[in-house]
């Protein structure tokens, strides 16, 4: 499955990417967000690897984030791996003026297994409409 998402928002690109590249900030717009813990690897090395776990109805969530592309304040790229599905995403940041920077990001869940598979099937637009959520969230964290 893939899909697309964009927001833009009213900020230059050099402090919306500072705040998007700081883990400490995905509390304030990744509902559920817990903690970000480095597993391998220097901040915005490619290869290096991240474990990000999320509250989800109670129980833990966790993801194994590993870059992909590192090339800020133009490019990120992550794939991200959990036990029932497996993505990867890009995100672009285009400035659109010295005020204002489109985020984009590109979303292949290249893997998913049980329950989630037949949500997917059945509704996919949840995965897209929880993207563009967050996303929606950062722009009003940023602004």
């Amino acid at each position: 499955m893939k899909f697309s998402c964009s927001v833009d928002i009213n900020k230059p690109r050099a402090e919306v990417v500072a705040l998007f590249d700081n883990p400490d900030h995905m509390q304030y717009w990744q509902d559920g967000f817990l903690r970000f813990e480095r597993i391998s690897g220097k901040h915005g090395e490619v290869g290096s690897k991240n474990k990000i776990v999320y509250d989800q109805k109670g129980k833990e969530m966790v993801l194994t984030e590993t870059i992909k592309v590192y090339d800020l304040p133009r490019e990120m790229t992550g794939i991200y791996e959990h036990k029932m599905m497996d993505n990867e995403m890009q995100n672009i940041f285009t400035e659109l003026s010295p005020t204002q920077t489109r985020w984009v990001t590109h979303i292949h869940y290249y893997r998913v297994k049980g329950f989630l598979k037949i949500v997917a099937f059945l509704f996919p637009g949840m995965f897209k409409k929880q993207v563009q959520k967050w996303m929606d969230q950062f722009k009003a964290f940023a602004e």
